[in-house]
């Protein structure tokens, strides 16, 4: 059963993803063994993980396209299924609104992403019509997001102290360190010995990479928790029109909500993408009227609500919302692209 403390520990581990036991204890007012039992239980049931991915924005390779997808009445979980072997997908939603499904897609260019969505995603029987908007810039992230299990306190006790920015040595190219990220997706907290192992590279070489990586953004760690632990709130994607003017301002303002998981400024069905997670309908609501009264030329061009998840930054979840597999995220399935 699901108690405080997983709901303490759940959300210690979205403000640092790999803190050890010992500098949560005292935040959170436990000994690190029960800690690391907790949690233990939590991954063990799908409850909760950590998970890793690389960042388009940091790396200055690659790009994020939002792809929704009508399906054929009544193949929405065989097409859902199908889809979520693909490495380049990261998300896959059953949504309500003017898609069935929502992906969240990852290439190496415009040709790349073209090759996938023509050659691969539209050869999958049921698929009809595909709508594909491009991530200009991610101004939320949503490895940012919180329960709101912690208080301010808390937070800072457990947060890392900022080290000095470090940048990958000698110009290395992300393609190196995939091998890295995708230990590290299937399991975050991974300790360096293991992914020494899994990886070929020396203990303390992956130690200075990985610290490399996260200093500089380029990777970027994530703890995720069934509806168990987050206690089912609606996600939900606004596509929203802002005049060009004003979309600097509301960008910011829009990234500061609580509420928000992810705000991108995108280019195709509108400007902006805001993830939200709400309690009710009504919350969903007020801030729509919120966002009217702030920004009286905003317009939303569509709400996408989340039925159910099939896979999280490529974590294959159970139709209850817990996690049972994990496809390492990809862009470059057939290899990197030629310089």
């Amino acid at each position: 059963m699901i108690d405080e403390l997983d709901l303490a520990l759940v959300d210690a581990l979205r403000v640092d993803p790999r803190a050890p036991w010992s500098r949560l204890a005292g935040p959170l007012g436990v000994d690190p063994a029960t800690l690391s039992r907790r949690w233990a239980k939590l991954e063990a049931d799908g409850d909760a993980w950590v998970t890793c991915y690389p960042s388009a924005d940091r790396i200055g390779r690659g790009l994020t396209a939002l792809v929704e997808v009508e399906c054929s009445s009544g193949r929405v979980a065989e097409v859902a299924h199908a889809l979520s072997g693909h490495p380049q997908i990261a998300s896959i939603e059953v949504v309500t609104g003017s898609a069935d499904l929502l992906l969240t897609v990852g290439a190496a260019d415009p040709a790349a992403l073209a090759g996938h969505l023509l050659e691969q995603l539209c050869a999958v029987p049921g698929i009809g019509r595909t709508r594909t908007s491009l991530v200009e810039r991610t101004v939320r992230e949503g490895s940012r997001w919180s329960g709101g299990a912690l208080d301010a306190e808390q937070r800072r006790a457990i947060a890392e102290p900022p080290g000095e920015l470090r940048s990958p040595r000698g110009g290395r190219q992300i393609e190196e360190d995939l091998a890295l990220m995708q230990a590290l997706g299937g399991d975050g907290r991974m300790p360096y010995a293991e992914l020494a192992e899994r990886t070929g590279l020396p203990a303390t070489t992956v130690r200075r990479r990985l610290a490399e990586l996260r200093d500089s953004g380029r990777l970027v760690l994530r703890c995720d928790a069934s509806p168990r632990v987050t206690g089912n709130p609606l996600a939900v994607l606004l596509w929203l029109e802002v005049p060009p003017a004003r979309l600097e301002e509301a960008a910011g303002w829009l990234a500061g909500l609580p509420q928000a998981r992810m705000c991108a400024v995108t280019v195709g069905r509108a400007n902006l993408a805001l993830y939200l997670m709400v309690r009710r309908l009504p919350e969903l609501r007020r801030l729509e009227e919120e966002l009217a009264r702030r920004f009286d030329r905003l317009r939303v061009r569509d709400r996408l609500v989340t039925l159910r998840t099939v896979k999280l930054v490529g974590r294959l979840l159970t139709p209850d919302g817990r996690a049972h597999g994990y496809v390492p995220i990809d862009p470059w399935p057939a290899g990197p692209p030629a310089e």
